[in-house]
Order: C-alpha cells, then structure tokens, then sequence
C-alpha cells in the first residue's frame, strides 16, 4: 500500500473510531480525523512488528483494517484521558 492508501485507511479508521466512541473530542473532527491517520500507522507498525502480520499490498485485508482502527480507538481514547477537560 502506498501513503496515500494508508492516510486515506487512517481517515476512515478514524470515523469508526469515532462512531464507536462518541462524544466530544478535545480536538474536535479535525483532531479525530489525526489521529485516525496515526492510529492507522501506529495499528500497521504495531502489526507488522510484534504481530507477525505483514503488511499486505491489499486495501481490503480484514486484519490491516482491525489494526488501524484498533489503533485509532488507543489513540483517542489517550487523547481524551490527556486532554479532556480542556474544551469546558
């Protein structure tokens, strides 16, 4: 897969992440959308490395897109532990 496949797989993963967290994010959609992308690298890297998962050229593996959106999920949820009181 190239960057552009990862940023665009890190954008979706990020909008799951966040349908299966709701509620409000310090960093609001763009934030979300950030984080979605490093989640989707950091879910692959993570993958890749520890989990003896490759990373395949293909779009659609089912196990590339668990990573990136389990990425994604640490990310936020790290976000919001670190940074959730400062929008009140």
């Amino acid at each position: 897969m190239t960057i552009i496949s990862w940023i665009i797989l890190g954008l979706l993963a990020g909008a799951i992440a966040k349908f299966l967290l709701p509620g409000r994010d310090p960093g609001g959609f763009i934030g979300t959308t950030l984080i979605g992308i490093a989640g989707a690298f950091i879910g692959g890297w993570i993958s890749s490395r520890w989990l003896d998962h490759p990373i395949t050229k293909n779009f659609y593996d089912g196990a590339t897109w668990a990573a990136a959106i389990g990425g994604s999920l640490v990310l936020l949820i790290a976000y919001r532990i670190l940074f959730g009181n400062s929008r009140d």
